[in-house]
């Protein structure tokens, strides 16, 4: 198996774990410093939009000799207005919006960049498309993100219910609000390919979320009768279970669509390809973060509130001190006489070096005219060694036979 594969092994028996849930507070002020950089960078700078949506005219050439500031000077002086954007595409190519502008004026544009780049006047290529189109345009985007909105919030209510719906949703304007901020920062195009990728990885964020939720659920249906475990180590065992799972997904996901960036904005340039490749990286980085740190902590945070979750954590906390309290251990001499009880971590340890004391025996005999037996404890008595009969016969003295 690989390391990968036993990492993930691991997580999901719960021998490794890492505490999504009881981090929250670290994640929410991340996405909380994200959002306030996306937001001022939305108020400050704006969404640039494409001529889809604000209504122009679009020029397009081919002039390899041409630089930035001819074409932008000989649009302008042909009448094309002032707030124009010129983009080039390929080293070769080039891409000139201009405002609203009437025929004649798109006529004139269109004559005076093929006399200034000799080209002929065919291959200059003008597309015009009207501001009312383009407010239909937006009106349509902004109600199909209303619509997928309001059809996720219905199904998760009652696939799961209303808390993990709130919470996927919470996890949902989190990604738009980063990815639209990025835009606005990066100064990107908003084009209708653009609002395609957002509903795109939208739905990507909300497989990933769905597939957390689910298994939430299974860890948590009998969480109250076994009264185990609170819900936040609950939920958070379950997304430790689908880790890996989500990992995976993200980075097969996110491999070729960062080729396509890569490709787009540095071979291609500006494009409706660069404009969907953008949008789906940023979502989908976004969304794998929302859906681990953000959408399960939403989650256990709703449902720690209800009395019943909220009663079981008290009640499991309750458990935990009581059984630190009776971790004792009983700590007696040999003799068994006055047992003293100690806490296990106050019980000290001998150190690794000491020996224990040899026994010493005790050589006392009887003092002369004393009574009684041997003390006890004293060990075996030892008898004085009798005198022989020379000494204790007078010197120089010999027996009368």
């Amino acid at each position: 198996m690989s390391r990968l594969g036993n990492i993930g092994g691991r997580l999901y028996r719960g021998e490794v774990s890492f505490d999504f849930v009881g981090r929250q507070k670290l994640w929410y002020k991340i996405s909380g410093a994200i959002l306030v950089i996306s937001i001022a960078a939305l108020l400050i700078f704006g969404l640039k939009f494409s001529v889809d949506f604000k209504g122009g005219s679009v020029y397009k050439f081919k002039a390899p000799a041409a630089t930035s500031t001819q074409v932008s000077n000989t649009v302008t002086n042909a009448g094309g207005g002032s707030t124009i954007t010129v983009q080039q595409v390929g080293g070769k190519n080039w891409t000139v919006q201009t405002p609203v502008l009437k025929q004649r004026a798109q006529f004139h544009v269109q004559d005076a960049i093929a006399h200034r780049f000799h080209i002929p006047p065919g291959q200059v290529s003008l597309q015009s498309i009207g501001p009312s189109w383009g407010s239909q345009i937006s009106q349509k985007a902004l109600e199909a993100l209303i619509a997928f909105l309001i059809v996720l919030v219905a199904y998760l209510s009652l696939a799961f219910e209303w808390r993990m719906a709130s919470a996927a949703l919470v996890a949902l304007v989190h990604d738009i609000v980063i990815t639209i901020g990025v835009y606005a920062l990066l100064r990107f195009q908003v084009s209708p390919a653009t609002v395609i990728g957002l509903l795109t990885i939208l739905g990507y964020s909300l497989y990933d979320t769905v597939v957390v939720f689910d298994k939430v659920r299974e860890n948590t249906a009998g969480l109250l009768a076994t009264r185990r475990t609170t819900y936040s180590e609950a939920a958070n065992l379950a997304l430790n279970q689908t880790l890996v799972r989500s990992i995976n997904t993200s980075l097969i996901a996110l491999l070729p669509v960062a080729a396509i960036l890569a490709v787009s904005v540095f071979l291609l340039g500006n494009g409706e390809l660069k404009d969907l490749s953008l949008v789906l990286f940023v979502g989908m980085l976004s969304g794998t973060y929302s859906s681990i740190c953000i959408a399960t902590p939403v989650l256990a945070d709703l449902k720690e509130r209800q009395p019943e979750f909220r009663q079981l954590r008290k009640q499991i906390a309750q458990r935990a001190s009581s059984a630190k309290r009776q971790a004792k251990v009983v700590v007696g001499n040999a003799t068994g006489a006055g047992a003293v009880v100690q806490d296990a971590a106050e019980v000290p340890e001998p150190p690794a070096d000491a020996v224990e004391p040899e026994a010493t025996p005790v050589a006392a005999a009887r003092p002369a005219g004393g009574s009684g037996g041997p003390r006890a404890g004293s060990g075996p008595r030892q008898q004085p060694r009798r005198a022989s009969a020379s000494q204790r016969r007078p010197s120089g003295k010999k027996k009368r036979r």
